[in-house]
Parts: structure tokens; C-alpha cells; sequence
């Protein structure tokens, strides 16, 4: 059964069908896409065209997004820290520990079964297991995240996502001292050849991936940054400084070769602030997640080292 119908508005030549939607759709794999075309969910002008009909200008794309599945998850009475919400949709702190949402043999305790339980109207365009989730932070990683309530909500906050027009901000205590007051970390992230379990800078077959960093603190040994994100690659910040020799405080995965004296579970990596623009009203809003007690524990610890 067909879901939402949604319109595009072709305004340059010489693009695959299946990698317009892809790009304009990112909340759906480009194998996902091409299923669509080929079930006739998609078409171009009217008609029915194949994944790789290449787009004129002017050329106008209607695609029906299939009706989401009932949620397979159990909603569960969890504590939740709201920073934001209305009808469309709600900002929250994410705990460090918190899984966002089941995937293999965790289907209990994430943020979904709590959003299911608070919210009752998830978007569910991300599937069954995932309603709502537009973009992630991992499991040890604390701070700000937003979820979408409808499909249309769900729609905008991934295409600011994908256009970079919706701001990430973190804050990291890494190993070693970075002289740089500022810097970028350019490289294609994919799965390490050598780990499957781990992302790593790969030259063939990554993505695009772009970090900024900045100095706030410097310390004997560690330095505290913030991080502004480009792209948004799985384990991005993690691999990007371990890639220049400054690994998370306390990463397991990452920095696991590093000694580390703090009690931090997981790495010290916080999504501190999020600007994004209203899915309905249009209004430039921006979110604060203050810095978890264990992080603010390393920090003075750090302090007190330096007087």
C-alpha cells in the first residue's frame, strides 16, 4: 500500500533517477530507492521510469513512500531528559550507555522503546525499529539528539542533515596535547579492511568525511575540544582524532591502547549543542545538552593537575 506522496522538481540535467532520490531521500538506501522504482512507486512526468533514466531539467519526480510498518518495539517507561518538544518534534539528552535503538540482540532499555512510550506518534519513514530516529549518536556518547513526530518533520530534519544546514556541535577530551588553536580533519570513513567491527580512514569505497575541531583547554597530557561536524560518518570524531594521534579519553574501541585514569565509561565525547531550522514554522532554533557529571569530573581532575 502506498504512503505519503512526495514531489521533486528537477532543476539540472544529466542525474540517475536513483541517485536524485537518494541524494533528496536519505533516509532510505539507494537499494531501497531502486526497490521503489521497480515496484512502480516512483515515477517521472507521469510514467514509469527505470533506476537509471537520466533526469532533464524541468522534469517533475512524484514518489510514494510506503506506509510504515507497526513498530516490532515495546514502548518502556524510561526516564527522559526533554530539552524541547511539540507536535513535531522532540529534542532530547541522551544519556551515556543509551543505546538509540535495538539492532541485533538489544531490543530493550534504547531511546525508541522510550520515545514509543512518551511520544505514541513517531514518523515512521525510518522503519519498524528505528521510528523517528533521524540521525544517531552512539551508545557511550551523551547529548543532544532530535526525533521526528510525523513524516514530514522526518523528511526536512534529514534533508537539513544531508544539506548541512542543521549545525552539530560536540565536546571531546582527548589524549595528548594539540598545539593547533583550530583544525580539519578531511577523510573518507568506511569499515576498517583489518576490523569490520571498527570505521576507519579507507581510500576506496569511504564517504566523505569532514571535521572541525577547536581548542578550549589545554592540559599535561589531554586536551579539551569542540568539534563541528561537516558530514555526519559513523564513529566520525572518534576516527578522525585517533587518525591524528589524539584518541578519546576512555574510548573502548579507539583508544583502547591508551591508559586511562578517569572513571568514564565509554569515551568522553558529548553532542553538546544542535541548531536546526523548525520542520514547520521556519524558525532558526538551537539546542544545549550541559556537559555529563563524569566529563566535568575529568576536567576539574585535569585542573587541579595544572595549578
Amino acid at each position: 500500500m502506498a504512503g505519503e506522496l512526495v514531489t521533486f522538481h528537477v532543476d539540472t540535467d544529466g542525474e540517475r533517477l536513483d541517485f536524485f532520490l537518494t541524494r533528496n531521500m536519505p533516509e532510505f538506501s539507494r537499494t531501497h530507492i531502486q526497490r521503489f522504482i521497480k515496484e512502480g512507486l516512483v515515477s517521472v512526468n507521469e510514467g514509469k521510469k527505470k533506476a537509471n533514466y537520466i533526469l532533464s531539467e524541468g522534469d517533475v519526480i512524484r514518489a510514494e513512500l510506503p506506509m510504515p510498518k507497526k513498530a516490532d518495539v515495546c514502548p518502556e517507561d524510561i526516564s527522559l531528559s526533554i530539552l524541547y518538544e511539540d507536535q513535531d518534534i522532540i529534542v532530547v539528552d541522551k544519556k551515556r550507555g543509551m543505546v538509540v535503538h535495538p539492532a541485533g540482540n538489544v531490543t530493550e532499555g534504547t531511546l525508541v522503546n522510550a520515545l514509543l512510550f512518551h511520544c505514541k506518534d513517531l514518523s515512521g519513514i525510518n522503519g519498524e525499529l528505528r521510528p523517528g530516529i533521524v540521525h544517531r549518536l552512539d551508545k557511550d556518547t551523551s547529548g543532544v539528539m532530535v526525533a521526528a513526530k510525523n513524516d514530514r518533520a522526518h523528511l526536512s530534519l534529514a534533508k537539513q542533515i544531508q544539506e548541512k544546514s542543521a549545525r552539530r556541535e560536540y565536546l571531546a577530551i582527548v589524549h595528548g596535547t594539540i598545539k593547533e588553536e583550530t583544525g580539519t580533519v578531511i577523510g573518507d570513513i568506511g569499515r576498517d579492511p583489518k576490523d569490520r567491527k571498527k570505521m576507519a580512514i579507507v581510500y576506496e569505497n569511504g564517504k566523505p568525511a569532514v571535521t572541525h575541531f577547536s581548542v578550549l583547554e589545554r592540559f599535561e597530557g589531554y586536551t579539551y575540544l569542540r568539534c563541528r561536524l561537516e558530514t555526519g560518518r559513523t564513529h566520525q570524531i572518534r576516527v578522525h582524532l585517533t587518525s591524528i594521534g589524539h584518541p578519546l579519553v576512555g574510548d573502548p574501541k579507539y583508544g583502547a591502547r591508551r591508559k586511562n585514569p578517569f572513571p568514564i565509561i565509554g569515551q568522553a565525547l558529548h553532542s553538546e549543542k544542535l541548531t536546526l531550522t523548525h520542520p514547520t514554522t521556519g524558525e532558526r532554533m538551537e539546542f544545549t545538552a550541559p556537559l555529563p557529571k563524569d566529563m566535568e569530573f575529568i576536567l576539574q581532575e585535569l585542573r587541579k593537575r595544572q595549578r
